[in-house]
C-alpha cells in the first residue's frame, strides 16, 4: 500500500492579468496534473482547463469501470495505467483542438501538460511541453520530464547548437496539447520508494527557482509549506508568469526502500541527456542505490 503526502498551489503571479495555469491532485486516484495554457485572450485558461478536466474525468471513468473504451490502441510495452494516461492525453488534445478550430477567439490555443499517475509498483510521468517534473531520490534531484522546446531539442541533437539562438527561443515550444490534431507525450514508468519526492511545476516557478533550491525546500519542509515557500520565492523574484507547483512525498511504498539492489527505469521516449550523462545506450538500465 502506498501512502503519500501531497499539496498543490497555483497563483497568478505579479505581472499577468489572468491565471492560465490549471492544477489537479487526488491522492486517492493517484493522479497529479499541472497544465500551463497559452493563446489569445483567455484562450490559455480555456485550454489548460479543458486538458485537466478531460484527463481527470477520463481517468476516473477508467478506474471505476473496466469496460470504458480506451481512446488509443494499447501499447503492450506499457502498464495498463500508462496506457490509460496516454489515452487521456490524446482525448484532451482532440477536444482542445476541436474547440480551437471551431471558435475564432480560441484559434491556436494550447497547453503544456505534466502528469504523474501511480499504479501498484511505479509512477508514470508524462509530459507535453516544458512544465518540468522532478524526482528527488536519495538526496539528489533529477529532471525526469522531457522539455519540448526549440533550445532543448537543438541541444539534444547538436552539441552547442542552442548558442546560435537568442533568449527568445528558450520558451518556444515544439509541441503542446491542442495545437495539432494529434500529440505525442514523453512518458516513463519509474519505481517509487519511501521518502521519494516528486515535484511538478509550471515554468513560472522553474524559471525563477533552481532545482537545488527546490531540492533544499522539499527535503526540509513538508508538502504544503514547501509549496507556499516556493511560490513566495518565485514571486519575490519577479513573478513574471503564472506559478504552479505540486509536491508529492512518498510516506510508505509497496516495494523495498533501502534493501533494493537495482533501480530500474523504463524509458519510453526521450531522456537522451539523462542517458548520455551516465554513459547508457539502452532504454532500460540499472542504477545502484
Amino acid at each position: 500500500m502506498i501512502i503519500v503526502e501531497s499539496a498543490g498551489i497555483t497563483d497568478i503571479g505579479k505581472k499577468r492579468k489572468i491565471n492560465e495555469d490549471s492544477v489537479f491532485l487526488d491522492d486517492k486516484l493517484g493522479l497529479y496534473l499541472v497544465a500551463d495554457g497559452m493563446g489569445g485572450h483567455r484562450a490559455g485558461e480555456v485550454a489548460s482547463n479543458i486538458v485537466v478536466e478531460t484527463i481527470t474525468d477520463y481517468i476516473k471513468k477508467l478506474s471505476e469501470d473496466d469496460d470504458t473504451q480506451e481512446f488509443n490502441i494499447p501499447d503492450e510495452t506499457l502498464s495498463r495505467e500508462a496506457n490509460h494516461l496516454i489515452s487521456a492525453i490524446s482525448l484532451s488534445n482532440r477536444i482542445a483542438y476541436q474547440v480551437s478550430s471551431k471558435n475564432e477567439a480560441y484559434r491556436g490555443m494550447g497547453s503544456t501538460l505534466s502528469a504523474v499517475y501511480f499504479n501498484k509498483d511505479n509512477f508514470i510521468a508524462a509530459n507535453v511541453g516544458d512544465s518540468p517534473i522532478y524526482l528527488v531520490h536519495n538526496g539528489d534531484i533529477e529532471l525526469i520530464s522531457v522539455p519540448h522546446t526549440v533550445i532543448a531539442e537543438l541541444e539534444s541533437a547538436v552539441s552547442g547548437g542552442s548558442r546560435q539562438l537568442g533568449p527568445e527561443y528558450y520558451n518556444m515550444l515544439t509541441r503542446a496539447v491542442g495545437t495539432d490534431e494529434a500529440v505525442k507525450a514523453a512518458i516513463c514508468e519509474i519505481p517509487y520508494f519511501k521518502n521519494d519526492i516528486i515535484v511538478i511545476c509550471s515554468d513560472g516557478l522553474s524559471g525563477n527557482v533552481t532545482p537545488n533550491e527546490i531540492l533544499d525546500t522539499v527535503v526540509n519542509k513538508s508538502s504544503e509549506p514547501a509549496c507556499h515557500y516556493l511560490l513566495d520565492l518565485a514571486n519575490e523574484r519577479g513573478g513574471h508568469d503564472n506559478i504552479s507547483v505540486i509536491v508529492i512525498r512518498i510516506k510508505r511504498a509497496n516495494s523495498n526502500t533501502t534493501g533494493i539492489k537495482g533501480f530500474i527505469w523504463r524509458i519510453v521516449e526521450g531522456f537522451n541527456n539523462f542517458l548520455s550523462k551516465r554513459g547508457f545506450k539502452d532504454a532500460s538500465f540499472n542504477i545502484k542505490i
